[in-house]
C-alpha cells in the first residue's frame, strides 16, 4: 500500500502558479508525480484565495504549539526547582539526584536544564557508578557459586551467601547477576518417549541391510516431544526413507499405541503404499501397535488398491 503524501502550502501555491504560466495538466502531473485532479484541485483553490487563510492558519499553529512547549518547560522547570526543597536538594546523594533527574523529570524539560536545577554535573548524571570493594567481593562469591551450581537462582545464590555469612539484599544480588550476566541455566526436563519394557512381540530388524531407490519402498517412524507454552506434547513423524518427506504424522498430550496408528493411517490415506512398502519404528511398545496390526494390514491393502 502507497504512503499517503502530505505536500504543503508552497508546494501546492507553486504547482497552481506553474498551470497559470502556461503548462499543461498532464506535464505537472508527470514532473511532480501527483494526479491531474488534485492540480485542478488546488488551482480553484489559489484561484479563490484559499490558500492565503491556509497559511495564516498554520502559522497560527506554530506559534500556538511554541507557546504550549515554551509553558511545559517553564512548568517543568519549577515543578523541579520547587520539589527538591521539601526535602532539601543538598541533602540528598548523587544517587538520588541522578534518580530523580532520571525517573520524576517533567516532560519538556532536557537533561541539561535538569541537571543544572539540581546540582548535578551531567557527567555525573550519564556516568556508571563504579562498584564498591564489598560489591567486587559479592560479585567473586557469586561467580563462584555460579560455577558450582550452575542452576542456582538469584534467591538461591542469596541464600548460599547467607550460608558463607554474607547477608545481602537479594535485590542487590539480582542487580549484580542481571549486570554481569550471570543468569543461571535452565534444566531441560527429560521425557521418556521409549518404552521398550513390554510383553508385546518385536519383530527382527528388517531395514537394516535395505538400501531405498524408489519412493515409497520404506517408511521409517519415531516419536518426539515438542515444547509448547503450556508443557509438551508428543509428536509421531512418519518419513519416507528415500525423499526424507514427511509421509505422516500425528500430535497428541498422551503417548500409546494410538498416536502412532493415526500417523500411520494418515500415511496410508495419503500416499496408498505399494505391495512390499516396509515400516520400520523402535522397539517400544507404542509403535508395536498392540492388537492393530490386523486392521491396519486391511487398510494398507484397500489404500494399494484404490492407488
Amino acid at each position: 500500500m502507497a504512503k499517503h503524501r502530505v505536500h504543503s502550502i508552497e508546494f501546492k501555491r507553486l504547482v497552481a502558479a506553474e498551470y497559470a504560466a502556461g503548462e499543461t495538466l498532464y506535464g505537472l502531473a508527470k514532473r511532480h508525480d501527483i494526479c491531474r485532479n488534485l492540480i485542478r484541485v488546488w488551482v480553484a483553490k489559489a484561484e479563490a484565495g484559499e490558500f492565503d487563510d491556509e497559511i495564516e492558519s498554520a502559522n497560527m499553529l506554530t506559534e500556538y504549539e511554541g507557546k504550549i512547549a515554551a509553558l511545559e518547560r517553564l512548568v517543568g522547570r519549577q515543578a523541579l526547582e520547587i520539589d527538591p526543597l521539601k526535602g532539601g536538594s543538598e541533602a540528598r546523594t548523587l544517587a538520588q539526584k541522578r534518580a530523580y533527574v532520571r525517573d520524576r523529570r517533567p516532560s519538556g524539560l532536557s537533561v541539561s536544564e535538569g541537571c543544572r536545577l539540581m546540582g548535578l554535573a551531567r557527567s555525573t548524571y550519564y556516568d556508571m557508578p563504579a562498584e564498591t570493594g564489598l560489591d567486587v567481593e559479592i560479585l567473586s562469591r557469586i561467580k563462584a557459586i555460579g560455577e558450582e551450581f550452575e542452576a542456582y537462582g538469584y534467591r538461591r545464590v542469596c541464600a548460599e551467601l547467607r550460608h558463607q555469612g554474607l547477608v545481602v539484599n537479594s535485590k542487590k544480588v539480582r542487580r549484580l547477576m542481571r549486570t554481569h550476566n550471570l543468569q543461571p541455566r535452565r534444566r531441560r526436563r527429560y521425557v521418556a518417549t521409549t518404552d521398550s519394557d513390554h510383553e508385546e512381540p518385536i519383530f527382527p530388524n528388517r531395514a537394516a541391510e535395505l538400501v531405498p531407490d524408489g519412493p515409497d519402498q520404506l517408511w521409517v517412524a519415531d516419536i518426539s516431544y515438542v515444547s509448547i507454552l503450556a508443557g509438551f506434547v508428543y509428536v509421531v513423524v512418519i518419513l519416507n526413507a528415500w525423499s526424507r518427506r514427511v509421509v505422516g504424522y500425528a500430535i497428541s498430550r498422551s503417548i500409546d499405541a494410538r498416536l502412532a496408528v493415526a500417523a500411520l493411517r494418515g500415511a496410508v490415506q495419503v500416499r496408498g503404499p505399494p505391495p512390499g512398502c516396509m515400516h520400520h519404528s523402535d522397539r517400544g511398545s507404542q509403535g508395536g501397535f498392540n492388537g492393530r496390526r490386523n486392521t491396519l494390514t486391511e487398510e494398507v491393502a484397500m489404500a494399494a488398491r484404490k492407488r
